[in-house]
């Protein structure tokens, strides 16, 4: 079998979902994974049908080991291989460092973090049969900034990044190619969920550089380019798509 597979995690919405549709463009057959909304799932996997690729939906919440183990075993038996894995399903608990719980940050650690890690052993596993593959995380600039109410998500995004490089050294040599992206503020379904979000997204109008916001597709675009063998040499790097932002901080 030929036909190339990508995995995006959760990919019923926002960036994730533009970014399957994108590889499905592409000419990938689709893994939709998603923790909640099954008919946004189904809504993404019709698009992606209806581009002539294949797709199938799997629930997962990518915070528990054992449902990482059960997704993969589920490309594997539905498609046999995995070429691209996206990892972006992302979720945290939003409020200042004073006021976090135990429960809060493990919570936000589990699937911002420890996810990359078990979904990266059992994408490496697929892709190594293979000859290899493109592993690309969502991350943000909270992760080298200070975001009011941001705590346990910028946090969990700097370990994200640095466990980006790690597996970067660790998976080169089998034609791993590992990389992030991190994202300015961009108005996403996710971002109705701050309590700050009017100021968050002012200040993005306001101060970027580029004199606009950033899109989804300004992230996708990244992505799809560090999935294509023009990035064959771009290494446990993580990709800022701001505007220019971040360089006024």
């Amino acid at each position: 079998m030929t036909q190339k597979v990508a995995l995006v995690t959760g990919s019923s919405r926002g960036i994730g979902k533009a970014a399957a549709i994108r590889l499905a463009k592409e000419g990938y057959d689709i893994a939709i994974n998603y923790a909640r909304s099954k008919s946004a799932a189904l809504e993404t996997a019709a698009e992606i049908e209806a581009l002539g690729r294949k797709a199938v939906i799997i629930k997962a919440n990518v915070g528990d080991v054992e449902k990482i183990r059960t997704m993969f075993a589920a490309v594997e038996e539905e498609f046999g291989r995995l070429d691209v894995f996206v990892n972006n399903a992302a979720s945290g608990v939003l409020r200042p460092a004073m006021e976090l719980e135990e429960s809060h940050w493990d919570w936000t650690m589990n699937i911002n973090s420890k996810a990359l890690l078990f979904c990266a052993q059992e994408a490496a596993r697929l892709m190594d049969k293979n000859g290899g593959g493109k592993i690309v995380s969502l991350s943000s600039i909270g992760s080298i900034r200070y975001l009011e109410n941001y705590t346990t998500v910028g946090v969990s995004k700097a370990a994200l990044e640095a466990l980006t490089r790690y597996l970067a050294v660790e998976l080169a040599p089998k034609n791993i190619i590992v990389n992030a992206v991190s994202g300015g503020a961009v108005d996403t379904e996710a971002l109705k969920h701050f309590p700050n979000r009017e100021e968050l997204l002012e200040e993005a109008r306001k101060k970027t550089p580029a004199r606009r916001m950033v899109e989804i597709d300004d992230l996708v675009d990244t992505i799809m380019f560090l999935v294509s063998e023009q990035s064959k040499m771009i290494c446990g790097q993580t990709i800022i798509v701001d505007g220019g932002i971040s360089l006024l901080v």
